[in-house]
């Protein structure tokens, strides 16, 4: 029987207070409305950013909601004007989106779309305003327009990459979010070429994407730079060469990396958000044709302060959103790549937990102990 234009009751993880354990929950998901679509999700995963809006520091609090953004699974119907997807398509819901009509979308230089660009503060769908979840009659928030630790969801469809129908999808839903964002700011905004050094800030998820991005691109030398010393053997596997821990040193960091590489590094990316990391990854690079790359979103009051003679002396400094990837043109290419074995994505997935038991990968990730945590929706 065909559950199109039905409400479809299933399980959802539902974040019913801040920091508090999700609980699963039947929840009704209502069709799709226009230009929207509904998707089976068959894997999700966890990423810091779930955690950031769950734990709600600093963030404005919107309970209960359904978190989770990195995902894979299949569409099951389609609303009104969406001609691009139809059921059985294998896609990936995004925190962003590419509406195709703006002028960001126009751009070949820009990702950043006018209707669909990321936002943390709305809990219903575009369309309406209105929530396509609810329990006993309740109405459940959405988060980033996707809400993926749910079975069914409801997504805009701008926000939907279609891919390869052969990839795996417990591999390739981690390509949603974090690593697209480290690996596209390494490859599509730093650029480095073959051979010159790369400074990595940060070994997360994000940072080490970074650094598998300059491994691709023939980096001679990639220094991580990180408060963890722990996370250093595991950076091994994602090309990290040298490692640099700032507590070690009685010097700012920057001026620890101009020595040891005579000068500067050719490129670096930060992906911490704090503002003292993004100062130092700018003044690390060589005067000349030094670029810096900013990736971590800083607080709010955050003030970056240089002296104006790094940029007369012809360093660069720059931001990535979403490593400059489009959601829906770009993303299903990265797809490729793991396919023809150009990207390994499995070295990024330490953990794998059922459905039922989702807030394990909460603790994991608040241990500090996975990179990314796969959640089979399935099992």
């Amino acid at each position: 029987m065909s559950t199109a234009g039905h409400f479809i009751r299933c399980l959802a993880a539902v974040a019913w207070e801040a920091g508090k354990p999700l609980v699963m929950e039947e929840v009704e998901v209502a069709p799709p409305q226009k230009h929207e679509v509904r998707i089976k999700v068959h894997f999700t995963s966890l990423c810091h950013t779930d955690v950031c809006f769950w734990e709600a520091k600093g963030q404005t609090p919107l309970f209960p909601r359904i978190l989770g953004h990195e995902a894979g699974g299949v569409v099951e119907s389609v609303g009104e004007g969406v001609t691009d997807l139809q059921p059985g398509d294998h896609v990936l819901p995004m925190f962003t989106g590419e509406c195709g009509n703006c002028r960001h979308c126009h751009s070949e230089e820009s990702n950043m779309c006018d209707l669909l660009r990321i936002n943390t503060d709305r809990g219903g769908m575009i369309h309406d305003g209105e929530s396509r979840f609810s329990t006993n009659g309740k109405p459940i928030h959405h988060f980033l327009g996707t809400s993926t630790f749910s079975e069914y969801t409801v997504v805009h469809s701008g926000q939907v990459a279609k891919i390869n129908p052969d990839a795996p999808l417990d591999k390739v839903c981690i390509v949603s979010c974090g690593l697209s964002t480290g690996l596209g700011a390494t490859l599509n905004v730093a650029k480095p070429k073959r051979g010159q050094s790369v400074a990595i800030f940060g070994l997360g998820a994000v940072g080490l994407a970074a650094a598998e991005g300059a491994r691709i691109s023939g980096a001679g030398r990639i220094i991580g730079v990180d408060l963890n010393p722990n996370r250093f053997e595991q950076a091994k596997k994602f090309g990290v060469t040298e490692f640099v821990n700032p507590r070690e040193y009685d010097k700012p960091v920057q001026q620890v990396i101009i020595e040891m590489t005579d000068g500067g590094v050719d490129r670096s990316v930060e992906c911490t958000g704090s503002v003292q990391a993004m100062i130092q990854a700018f003044e690390c690079v060589h005067e000349g044709w030094g670029v810096a790359v900013l990736v971590g979103v800083p607080r709010q009051d955050d003030v970056f302060r240089t002296h104006p003679m790094n940029f007369l002396n012809e360093r660069t400094l720059t931001g990535s959103f979403f490593g400059n990837y489009k959601p829906k043109t770009d993303i299903p290419r990265v797809v490729e790549k793991y396919m023809n074995k150009e990207l390994d994505l499995d070295k990024f997935i330490t953990h794998t937990v059922p459905f039922s038991e989702i807030n394990k990968a909460f603790d994991y990730m608040s241990k500090g102990e996975c990179i990314r945590c796969i959640i089979d929706m399935g099992a």
